[in-house]
């Protein structure tokens, strides 16, 4: 039996929130958000923040997102690109009716938030945005892409270490049906595919398909020298060749129906990826991530990944030479 004394402490709380409207579930939620579980984002130009919100708010969400909720968001994401502009007075409406508070400053939003989710569409912005975020000491999840550039994207890691904060970011195509039966030391190669629609202010994979560039790493791990890129207007192919001799290519599609997949050719068979998983893979492995701050992705396979986006750009400005992670990395290391 517990002691009067604090029965009566119990008792006094309770009153007290109801009082004030707020049930006893409600104080536990509170109780909840004040141990480090409240949520920001930064960026509602993209239909992740509501997903993300939807599934975190919700009235009875899944025990393995560990009481966190999203409880304000700084709206302002992309400045230039018009379809994700137009989306946030929409996106601003959705998640207030989930309880989420509308800031007016990402230095306003960190006063109210312990972890933070940065999904502004535009991957210009991340550095800028993200670096506030850091100094702050707040765990970070970085949507795609990471970074406009690979340079950007290499001084945000510089950045995580220099703060000691760390941060990390994922395609939640790296949780597509079929990878988590799949023995990675068994693949001795893979084709994926992904939409790859352009986007005219970012690198041509960084705007999508930098989908089914995760894939393919996500499969073949980290380890690629170099690539070579096929471009047709309707059409991407790029294919990178492991340091084990493996090879690994990415198809990126402008026209016919989008999709999502690949096959992983492994010593025991072959394996088909798909369909997509939706986003709740993801946001289980971010929550964990906020949770003990001990990162999925690291942070030289992420850059290896953009790294083979950059390598494929220069390809095509070679018009389709072979062309290595190597220097494309030195070079965004010097700038």
């Amino acid at each position: 039996m517990k002691p009067l004394a604090h029965n009566r402490r119990t008792f006094l709380k309770t009153t007290a929130l109801t009082t004030l409207g707020v049930s006893v579930y409600g104080a536990d939620a509170l109780s909840k958000q004040a141990a480090g579980t409240r949520v920001g984002i930064i960026g509602l130009d993209t239909s992740h923040s509501v997903a993300f919100t939807k599934v975190l708010n919700a009235e009875n969400p899944d025990a393995a997102y560990r009481g966190y909720r999203v409880v304000a968001a700084y709206p302002q994401g992309s400045l230039d690109i018009e379809s994700s502009v137009k989306r946030i007075p929409g996106y601003i409406e959705e998640v207030k009716k989930l309880q989420v508070e509308i800031v007016d400053s990402i230095e306003e939003l960190l006063t109210r938030v312990d972890v933070v989710l940065l999904e502004t569409n535009d991957g210009r912005r991340h550095l800028e945005q993200a670096l506030p975020v850091l100094k702050a000491g707040k765990r970070l999840f970085v949507d795609k892409p990471i970074a406009g550039s690979l340079t950007d994207a290499v001084k945000l890691f510089e950045a995580s270490e220099r703060y000691k904060v760390p941060l990390f970011s994922a395609s939640s195509l790296r949780y597509i049906k079929g990878i988590e039966t799949l023995d990675k030391s068994k693949v001795v190669g893979a084709d994926t595919y992904s939409p790859a629609v352009l986007e005219k202010t970012h690198p041509d994979l960084f705007w999508y398909g930098v989908h089914g560039v995760e894939t393919l790493f996500t499969v073949m791990g980290t380890g690629c020298q170099s690539v070579v890129r096929v471009h047709a207007d309707s059409t991407d192919i790029v294919i990178g060749t492991w340091k084990d001799g493996r090879v690994g290519t990415f198809r990126g599609t402008r026209t016919g129906k989008h999709d999502y997949g690949g096959t992983v050719y492994t010593q025991n068979g072959n394996l088909t990826l798909g369909p997509y998983g939706g986003y709740e893979p993801l946001l289980k492995e971010i929550i964990t991530f906020f949770d003990t701050g001990k990162v999925p992705v690291s942070s030289a396979e992420t850059l290896e990944i953009f790294a083979f986006m950059e390598a494929a750009d220069e390809s095509k400005r070679r018009g389709g030479a072979r062309v290595t992670l190597e220097e494309v990395m030195q070079k965004a290391r010097k700038m």
